[in-house]
This record gives structure tokens, sequence and C-alpha cells, in this order.
């Protein structure tokens, strides 16, 4: 059961948030750890404007280091609400990150633990039966070691720990470690993704804008049997960013404003919706360990129809705008060069044949292997995946902690 470990990383990354306001949310034992964070009086007077609409705008949990009163950070808090919270380091680490909540309080307090940086992981190798890792090589500052371990855990990423189990091929496992199905590398998913500005006609003085969500149409819509996916704010445009970016052409009603004044205006969009698993959207290697990947785009008529009631929301909540495609962050339509949530590669299940893990993300095929990040993910949804993988580790260490008891 999953539940409680999204409660716990609920708890362990400080989300704050305001249970029974998503209308898609699941059912949960309790609420937030902390309470929602607040909106500033634009976003407020749009949640309005939206639910005026009928629609269901909620606040969007965030995981973070915040503390407020009557809607102002604390003298104590460690995040201030300032403009670069989305996309930009942490300077004042008040972002509920991995670093922040696990590793460093771990190696403060905890001397048996080791964090080894700039090391690359080459391969893992089996025992002659192929049934146990007994090695990870590695290259370290340009020098090879060797590890072992009773269990080990691969926490690479999607694309990562696929190709480290393609490499680590061998006798046993001559397609690659693990792989006697065929699926390492196999359904590969990112999400469909967009960031949209609106321009306004007045200034938008929020500085802390990724406060709300609307998930009215994440099953379907009114016009669409089908799931569409998420909408929500994203951070607040700055003036680099925009200048960075390649403007459309259409926009000769603002040929001479300043960046500055674009950003002052801007309200910022991001849109999810759901790529669905495909086994031809795989990761491989050639004989010459030369990566790719294959990709064909699917779900995409959801994404579109999401695009269109956004700008229909839009034009009804803040007339007269003009709404951009950005290529903030990772890129307008997120091209394959910008992914962010990617997932699949070596999902979980019960049949071998069809599955790389079992139930507890343990390979089928190797008896102290275990993977603990997104690639056992058998499908990905349209929202962050973030607190599942948290959760999942969770649990995986729960099921590791008893088999080593």
């Amino acid at each position: 059961m999953f539940e409680p470990y999204y409660a716990e990383a609920e708890r362990l990354f400080h989300v704050h948030g305001q249970r029974g306001e998503d209308p898609t949310e699941p059912w949960s034992s309790g609420d937030f750890p902390f309470p929602p964070v607040s909106h500033e009086p634009r976003i407020e007077r749009l949640s309005a404007s939206l639910a005026a609409e009928g629609l269901h705008p909620f606040h969007l949990p965030l995981g973070i280091l915040l503390d407020e009163k009557d809607g102002r950070p604390t003298p104590t808090s460690t995040c201030i609400r300032c403009d670069a919270f989305d996309g930009f380091p942490c300077l004042l680490n008040g972002k509920a990150d991995a670093q922040v909540i696990c590793i460093d309080p771990t190696l403060a307090v905890h001397p048996n633990v080791t964090l080894l940086t700039g090391a690359y992981v080459e391969t893992l190798e089996t025992d002659s039966a192929g049934c146990r890792v007994t090695g990870v090589n590695v290259v370290r500052e340009g020098v090879r070691e060797r590890y072992s371990a009773d269990i080990v855990v691969v926490a690479c990423g999607a694309l990562n720990s696929a190709l480290l189990l393609l490499r680590s091929a061998n006798a046993a496992h001559p397609e690659g470690l693990a792989n006697g199905s065929g699926q390492v590398g196999r359904n590969y998913m990112r999400h469909n993704q967009a960031v949209l500005m609106a321009l306004l006609h007045e200034p938008n003085e929020t500085i802390f804008q990724k406060t709300l969500a609307v998930s009215d149409f994440y099953f379907g819509a009114e016009d669409w049997n089908y799931p569409l996916g998420l909408i929500q704010m994203c951070a607040t445009s700055h003036a680099d960013q925009i200048r960075g970016e390649s403007l459309p052409s259409w926009l000769d009603f603002l040929p001479e404003m300043p960046f500055e004044t674009m950003a002052h205006h801007a309200m910022d969009f991001w849109l999810s919706s759901e790529d669905l698993p495909r086994p031809d959207n795989r990761i491989t290697l050639d004989r010459d360990g030369r990566v790719f990947l294959d990709l064909e785009p699917n779900n995409m008529e959801a994404f579109e129809r999401l695009m269109k009631k956004v700008e229909h929301l839009l034009s009804r909540a803040a007339p007269n705008l003009a709404l951009l495609e950005r290529s903030l962050y990772l890129g307008k339509k997120i091209p394959i060069g910008g992914t962010a949530h990617q997932a699949g590669t070596l999902r979980f299940g019960t049949d071998p044949a069809k599955s790389v893990l079992d139930l507890d993300c343990k390979a089928h095929e190797v008896d102290n292997l275990y993977v603990a990040d997104t690639s056992f993910f058998p499908s990905i949804g349209a929202v962050n995946p973030t607190l599942t993988i948290i959760a999942n580790s969770l649990r995986v260490a729960d099921r590791i902690g008893e088999r080593l008891g």
C-alpha cells in the first residue's frame, strides 16, 4: 500500500497544501503536514475568476521550508518567497529537495555514510550464474575503483539506470543485466509539457507566483472523454530570460516593449499532459557504446486541447492579453533535448516476461539488485513524479531493511 509512504514523504519534505481543494485528489489518511502557501493578490484574483467559471482552482502543493504569517515569511523562515523559487538554486537552502532534507543531514549525523562525487559507475559485475551483483565498477577522477555490497540500489534516473544495466551485459545476461524480458530501456515516458506566458495589460506585481493549479480537465472535459492534464502556475518571468528567447513574429503590437516591461506584465503557466508508455519509445546502446533515444510523441491531441482550454480560460479571467509559448526552463512544447520528467525504461510488474522489476523494485533476475527512481513507473500520469519517487524509495527502503533485518 502506497498511501502511508506518500504521507511520510509529505512530512519528510515539508509539503504545504490543503486537502479537499483538488477535485482529483485521492483518499488520504490525514491533512498535509504544513498549511498551503498563500496566494499573492493577483493570483488570488485569478483563483476567484476561475472559480466563477465553475472550476476548482487549488493551492499547489509545494515542498518548501517556509513559515508564513499573514502571507509573509516569518523572520525565522528559511524561504523568503523570492522570485527565483522555480528553476533556480536556492542560496538559502529553502527548497525541500533531496540534498537539503536527506543527504546533508545524513552526512552530518552518520559517520558510516560516504558520498562520492565525480564518480561514474561504468558497470555492475555479477557472479558467474548472473544471480547476484558482486561488484560496482567506478571511474573517479580518472582512477578505476571497485566497490561491493550485500545489496546494490540503482537510482540514476530513467535513462541512466537503463543504460547502466545495458552496459553491464555479460555471459549470463547477454542483452543487458536483468534484461531477459527485453524490456530494459523500453516504455520511456517524459510528459507532454509547455510553458505559456500571458502578457497582461496591467502590471503583475506577483513575486512568488507558483501557488495555484487547476485539475478540472485532468480526467476529461465536456467536449472530450479522455484525460487532458494539469494546469499550474510557474515562476514569474525575468527580463533576461525573455531576452534570450525567440519571440513570435506576430507580436507586432509590441515592437518596442522593453524586456523588463514584458516581464513586469507577464503571468506564467506550466501545462502537463500524459505521455503514454510505448515499447518502441526506448533508449539503447550500440556496440560502440553510443546512446540512442527513440521517441515518437503520442497523446498530442489531449495536449493541444489542454492548451486551448488554457487560452479560453485566460481570455475570460484576464481579457485583452497575449498568450505566448515560452522557451523558459526547458523549451516551448518541451522538446526532447529539454526533458525533465523522465520515467519508465525498467517498469515493475508481476510477470518477469513483461517487466524488469518485481513489485518491491528488485530485479526479477538478480537477487540483490534494486532500483529506486522513476524507471519503475508503468505509466506517468500528468503530475510531477517527485513525490511518487520519494514515497516509493521509502517503501523500497523498508523492504530492504526487512531483508537485512
